[in-house]
């Protein structure tokens, strides 16, 4: 369903949108970045390193229409955050859109586990989350809902992960911060619905990424891996950004507050099909 006023296109349900992806040079945020290009949104792509790799996601959200920036942000950062919002707000006026993708590994056994580690993955991963969409949330209630764009005054779709819900022993800090963007996610929904601002979350299972490299790029690691998904596929970027781009159109207006598993059933506990 269209905005008021506005026929559907199918094909670019986000035009005249504005969009930020966070870590959007590279894996999941790569693909939702392209993939909101193409479906008519004009794409900031945040990176903190390899701006090369940023310009070359720019060219092809530009081949596919739409105009698209690199903005160089680490979003653990409060003050690199609000800068990389101002630029975009200079370039593009405003935003509807944020997905908020930045997320690293730093893994060891609990015992063994630094601070630094701990203390990286929880800035990186949950309160970089934190501080973007309170940027977002704050553009988005100065401006309010535009009929003629969306039905919502502002779309928040959260990159979490299985492990929200999957416990990972060897990755304890990257656990904890995806299990807190769960709540971060929720608890904005709750307070933000009633402001017409829609917040939820994608949480991939075992997705083909640089993060994960190790777990499927030699086919014994593949093997070992599928035991897992019932689906037996490892999946593809272009399998959350298609997800991500539907979140945040108005085809999904009346859902917040959810998270959609993009897994191929890694959370339906395979184990137990065989009796456990």
């Amino acid at each position: 369903m269209a905005a008021a006023g506005i026929p559907f296109d199918p094909l670019r349900p986000l035009q005249n949108q504005k969009a930020l992806v966070t870590g959007a040079n590279s894996g999941i945020g790569e693909a939702c970045a392209r993939a909101l290009g193409a479906a008519g949104a004009d794409v900031v792509v945040n990176f903190v390193t390899r701006p090369e790799e940023a310009e070359r996601v720019i060219g092809v959200i530009q081949q596919q229409g739409s105009q698209a920036i690199a903005a160089q942000a680490d979003v653990s950062r409060e003050d690199q955050v609000q800068a990389m919002f101002a630029e975009m707000l200079k370039a593009f006026g405003t935003i509807d859109i944020l997905i908020n993708n930045a997320g690293l590994q730093q893994d060891a056994a609990f015992e063994e586990m630094t601070l630094k580690q701990w203390e990286t993955v929880i800035s990186v991963n949950l309160t970089g989350q934190f501080l973007c969409a309170r940027e977002a949330v704050r553009e988005f209630l100065r401006r309010g809902v535009v009929p003629a764009v969306s039905r919502a005054a502002g779309k928040i779709i959260c990159m979490s992960s299985v492990h929200e819900v999957i416990p990972w022993s060897g990755h304890v800090n990257y656990a904890a911060s995806k299990g807190g963007v769960m709540q971060l996610m929720k608890s904005m929904a709750q307070e933000l619905a009633p402001k017409k601002i829609r917040v939820n979350s994608i949480a991939p299972g075992a997705i083909k990424t640089p993060i994960n490299r190790d777990a499927w790029n030699t086919p014994e690691a593949l093997k070992s891996l599928l035991r897992l998904i019932p689906d037996q596929r490892a999946g593809e970027p272009e399998d959350i950004a298609r997800t991500a781009t539907w979140l945040a159109s108005d085809q999904s207006d009346y859902i917040t507050g959810a998270t959609i598993f993009v897994d191929g059933g890694m959370t339906l506990y395979p184990g137990f099909a065989t009796g456990g």
